[in-house]
């Protein structure tokens, strides 16, 4: 897989989603083993990695975590994220018993009606300088 830093895992993100965008920034927060690289799915970048992963349109609108050359796709990419973050964070991978298709309804439903109740950016996501070197 090109582009991808060795020992990190990356994260795909809707860079026009509000609550992504807000989700990226809680993340970074919490990242304090530096784990996580980020990419909007509309940058080049982040086009071109996923598109080598060979997903079916349906999962580009999900958020997409690649770790040791593993895909993981939305509550289970959500769950695997929050598993790494500091402080109590990692407590929340036990929802990781209830059946996948239950996480991912929800997952899906939050999706669904993420711009209605967070909004949408007219622009993507842009880092902060600080941040930067968090992204592809």
């Amino acid at each position: 897989m090109r582009n991808r830093p060795a020992g990190k895992a990356i994260i795909f993100f809707d860079g026009y989603c509000n609550l992504c965008s807000w989700a990226v920034r809680f993340i970074i927060k919490r990242d304090t083993k530096d784990y996580f690289r980020f990419s909007s799915l509309q940058s080049e970048a982040g086009k071109n990695i996923i598109e080598s992963l060979n997903l079916s349109d349906t999962y580009k609108q999900s958020v997409i975590l690649v770790e040791n050359n593993l895909v993981y796709l939305k509550s289970e990419a959500a769950l695997r994220i929050l598993k790494k973050l500091k402080h109590l964070w990692p407590l929340t991978y036990g929802f990781i018993i209830i059946p996948k298709f239950i996480r991912d309804f929800i997952y899906e439903w939050i999706a669904r009606n993420r711009f209605k109740w967070f909004g949408k950016r007219k622009t993507c996501y842009i880092p902060k300088d600080n941040e930067q070197i968090k992204f592809l």
